[in-house]
């Protein structure tokens, strides 16, 4: 069991946890679960690290279909620009490892925005904290629990 999937037990939140053999080879764990999983790419989000010029850490979560917007996060989180966070940097602060970083029960609390588009889902699908294992929960859930902010911060590829 990981962090994530504690934290939702632990708040009685409604979820269901979909696991799938994760394949070392695989280019986008992302893709991978939508292909795995045959689930919709646009209910399935990414958590991903950025860093701001003070250099620190926020948790952008977008759908799988789609890309990071750089300059929408900066704006979102009030600063001035935003770059993708080191792999290191992610992991240590998280606890977990990439490809497997989950929004929910990480090491540090970091400011966290959610993509607009979670919104408008019954639910969406996020990393449960480990590669080959996908956590499906309501995105207002997700949302309280990480304390993100909703913004439009993903575009499409």
């Amino acid at each position: 069991m990981t962090p994530a999937i504690e934290l939702l037990r632990r708040e009685r939140i409604a979820h269901a946890v979909h696991a799938y053999a994760h394949d070392r080879d695989s280019g986008s764990y992302g893709a991978e679960a939508v292909e795995k999983l045959g689930l919709d790419p646009a209910r399935v989000f990414k958590t991903l690290l950025a860093a701001n010029e003070s250099r620190e850490l926020l948790v952008a979560i977008v759908p799988v279909a789609g890309q990071l917007d750089l300059k929408a996060l900066a704006e979102a989180a009030g600063c001035r620009r935003c770059d993708m966070a080191a792999v290191e940097a992610a992991q240590r602060a998280t606890g977990y490892l990439v490809g497997g970083i989950s929004p929910l029960g990480q090491k540090k609390r970091l400011r966290t925005f959610l993509d607009a588009s979670a919104r408008s889902l019954p639910t969406i699908h996020v990393s449960a904290g480990r590669r080959g294992l996908e956590v499906e929960l309501a995105p207002d859930d997700l949302a309280r629990l990480t304390s993100a902010g909703f913004a439009p911060i993903g575009r499409a590829r």
